[in-house]
């Protein structure tokens, strides 16, 4: 690619000279035959436009000699006719046949009739130009008593072509200086452009064979420049949806191997109680309904988990409905207390509700998706609390925003674990969780419906001294609602 580039370039630029050169050559070129064709006949016409001159053709037209008399008028106007030239020679030629008389060489038997001359006979002056032909020529007829004569100066262009060639001589030069210098600078300018493209190439090599380590760096402000930052820019968004898609593979790969984890242990209960129940031909009445409330419960809990991962799945796919009304909060919070109560009592704990500053606004939100967050808080407090321990539920507002809280005091949570509890299927005590049948995705599922709310739970915890899990909400509701 390095060596295509410079290769194009080059070329261009020698190209770009050679066709400038011969656009000016020809050019240069064309405009001398103009000139001096043009200085030609301007000259022509004001020698022979001298009253003086014309008096003398005429009266050596008289004499006898005419052509001799006629031929020595005009060597005495040789220097302004430009006959010392040598590319330049005047004629008397016949004025009926155009034939050669006399003349300032003796080539001039030669003459070709020309159209100028064919126009003198006529009796005419031929001033007719022609830039196409290799001649310049003038015929003006003169009526004498002996005769008709025509003056006939002709111009064979030697000086033009010898300056023509002089030019194109200076003109190859030029061409020759310029193409070495447009070698050079074109090597410099493919240098500058070929350089940070070379760099982009294999940093963009590197970016598809999954290296991001180096990034080609630019200063520039031209458009190689902004290229460069925008690669960048390009290859470092690249990197991150790398890393989330990473992240996102394992999450998906951790995800379904713990669903297909909680799943296979209930379903293993239910078959090995079932495949029991059928093995055994007499089993007392009151183990066969041990066992069919076993069945029963694992697929309560299957039916639980299949349910949770439904709700989780529609808030991925953001299909999830919420019903946004206005409600009071204090009056959900008594509902959630006393629906709360008679579990709580079941294993002695003290469960009380303290409201701090009521009466609670009322808010805006889907009541039974709040309420669903509450119950889930006050669950986990009194599943992981000790018998006979404490259970605290608390409520509030803090300017804009409401507030509840639930505080127990039972097992704790490690410092480890604070940060995951909220990631689908973690259980800081899997087999104490699966006891009590949790499913690990009940905090996953109320951070949604909290961050669904613009609001946010939030959990401290220390292990051994007990858990503070608070719910925060706006109390006009989202933003976006």
């Amino acid at each position: 690619m390095k060596k295509s580039l410079y290769t194009k370039l080059v070329l261009i630029m020698l190209l770009l000279i050679i066709s400038l050169m011969a656009v000016v050559g020809a050019f240069l070129t064309n405009e001398i035959r103009s000139y001096y064709l043009e200085d030609f006949y301007d000259k022509m016409k004001t020698v022979f436009e001298d009253p003086q001159l014309a008096a003398d053709l005429r009266a050596a037209a008289d004499d006898s000699n005419a052509p001799t008399k006629m031929a020595d008028t005009l060597k005495n106007y040789s220097s302004q006719l430009g006959i010392a030239s040598g590319s330049r020679n005047y004629y008397i030629l016949s004025g009926d046949t155009g034939a050669w008389l006399i003349g300032s060489e003796a080539a001039g038997e030669n003459l070709k009739a020309t159209r100028n001359i064919l126009t003198a006979i006529d009796g005419k002056e031929g001033t007719e130009s022609d830039a196409s032909a290799s001649y310049m020529d003038l015929a003006i007829p003169f009526q004498g008593k002996t005769g008709s004569y025509i003056v006939y100066v002709k111009d064979n262009k030697s000086s033009v072509r010898q300056l023509s060639s002089v030019l194109i001589g200076i003109i190859a030069q030029a061409l020759l200086v310029g193409l070495i210098i447009s070698v050079l600078l074109s090597l410099l300018l493919a240098k500058a452009l070929v350089t940070p493209i070379v760099s982009l190439t294999n940093a963009a090599e590197r970016v598809a064979a999954g290296d991001f380590s180096s990034k080609p760096v630019s200063d520039a402000q031209d458009e190689i420049g902004v290229l460069t930052r925008t690669f960048d820019g390009m290859a470092g968004q690249l990197e991150t949806t790398l890393d989330d898609l990473k992240k996102s593979e394992e999450m998906r790969k951790q995800f379904v191997a713990n669903v297909s984890h909680e799943l296979r242990t209930p379903i293993t209960s239910i078959r090995s109680y079932a495949e029991t129940l059928m093995d055994a031909d007499e089993l007392p009445k009151e183990t066969e309904q041990q066992f069919l409330g076993v069945i029963l419960n694992e697929s309560d809990r299957m039916t639980n988990i299949v349910a949770d991962l439904l709700t989780l799945s529609k808030f991925d796919a953001g299909s999830i409905e919420f019903h946004f009304e206005r409600f009071s909060f204090e009056h959900s919070l008594s509902d959630v207390y006393s629906a709360m109560l008679l579990e709580a009592q079941k294993h002695g704990h003290d469960f009380t509700l303290e409201i701090a500053s009521p009466p609670l606004p009322e808010i805006m939100g889907d009541r039974s998706r709040i309420e669903q967050v509450l119950i889930n808080m006050v669950t986990n407090a009194v599943k992981y609390t000790p018998d006979g321990g404490t259970v605290a539920l608390t409520a509030g507002r803090d300017g804009k925003n409401v507030w509840a809280s639930v505080r127990d005091n039972g097992i704790g949570i490690p410092a480890d674990d604070v940060g995951k509890v909220f990631d689908r299927f973690y259980r800081v005590d899997k087999a104490r969780s699966r006891e009590s049948g949790g499913t690990g995705l009940g905090l996953s599922i109320a951070r949604e419906i909290a961050l669904r709310h613009d609001g946010s739970l939030t959990l401290e915890s220390e292990l051994g001294k007990g858990t503070v899990i608070t719910l925060t909400l706006p109390v006009e509701g989202p933003a976006h609602g």
